[in-house]
């Protein structure tokens, strides 16, 4: 039977894509939000500033400091690259979550795979990315290849996944290949974008997509609900007929676009004790925004549960792109 011997996850945010120079970027969109989610209200961006100015976040914010959590972020994202060519696995389930990408308002699930036979990062656009600001350019040029890329799917570990999904009564959404729209078929999604151009640099590892709605009302799955969808995953994968070495990626997160450094601690924390009760403890109200791709993460944790892999983390670097305490706290890790 198969055998699930590596994971890992990674934040993918697009400050991980821009220059800290360009990052005010995303600050403009930042100062004009009106209702960011922080445990448990919402805040405009003044309000956030005057109910977090005992934090000095202004100190975060300088250009020294972006530079240097930057640099750390890179390091980590290096060395996931260089582990994952070492350790060479077969194929590659990547939970990760879906922002409106392929998925819309009419038809909308809360747990997906794909099962067709590739995927496409749809190419660099030269003329796309002269319209826009240099920090989100960066991040375009960053994200997408020239030429276009298809990643090999293994088919047959997906449809294994999904038949054990119906077995077990866990209903899943399934795609047998990718949305299309007037111009042709639409590029995977951010969360598959990013683990294959930073950290495979789009070697053509054999994955499983494994999407999750983790952003949008009304019918976000539970953090329990996730880590169950994780074990059965997980028990899919050892009852699967083959002698492949299978990894497993959580790719997104932890807490943005407000930095809540003390959930992340917490969560970071349950992982690494593998603590399931303290884990699935959190308020629902904590997984908004960005901050909601927790969840990715605590699939993993579940598919990882029934085995004795444990979490080891690499680097915890909270990058704040305002005084607000807006950003992204970046978090990456290895399951050895």
């Amino acid at each position: 039977m198969a055998q699930i011997f590596f994971g890992f996850g990674s934040s993918h945010g697009p400050l991980l894509s821009s220059s800290p120079e360009n990052w005010d970027y995303r600050t403009a969109a930042d100062r004009a939000n009106p209702a960011h989610p922080y445990r448990g209200k919402t805040y405009t961006f003044d309000q956030l500033v005057a109910l977090r100015k005992d934090e000095n976040l202004a100190a975060l914010n300088r250009i020294e400091v972006r530079r240097e959590r930057h640099a750390r972020c890179q390091q980590q994202l290096d060395k996931l690259a260089e582990r994952l060519e070492e350790v060479s696995p077969d194929v590659i389930v990547l939970v990760g979550d879906d922002q409106h990408e392929w998925f819309r308002p009419e038809m909308q699930p809360p747990f997906a795979v794909f099962h067709g036979k590739t995927v496409l990062n749809s190419a660099f656009d030269e003329e796309a990315a002269k319209k826009v600001p240099p920090g989100q350019a960066e991040v375009m040029r960053d994200r997408h290849p020239t030429p276009e890329q298809h990643y090999p799917v293994d088919t047959s570990l997906a449809a294994h996944i999904i038949d054990r999904a119906i077995e077990e009564e866990f209903d899943v959404a399934t795609l047998a290949r990718e949305p299309h729209n007037a111009a042709g078929p639409i590029g995977v999604g951010h969360a598959v974008q990013f683990i294959y151009r930073r950290i495979l640099h789009d070697r053509p590892v054999p994955l499983v997509p494994i999407f999750l709605n983790t952003f949008f009302p009304p019918n976000q799955p539970t953090p329990k609900r996730c880590f169950d969808f994780g074990r059965l995953i997980g028990r899919a994968v050892a009852s699967w007929d083959s002698n492949k070495r299978v990894a497993v990626c959580a790719s997104g997160g932890l807490s943005h676009f407000v930095i809540d450094e003390d959930f992340d601690h917490r969560i970071i924390q349950a992982f690494l004790a593998n603590d399931k009760d303290a884990l699935l403890a959190e308020p629902k109200v904590l997984y908004e925004s960005g901050t909601s791709e927790v969840k990715n993460w605590i699939t993993v944790a579940g598919i990882l549960s029934e085995t004795k892999l444990r979490m080891k983390l690499l680097d915890y670097v909270p990058c704040y792109r305002s005084e607000a305490g807006t950003g992204n706290a970046m978090a990456f890790a290895t399951w050895e």
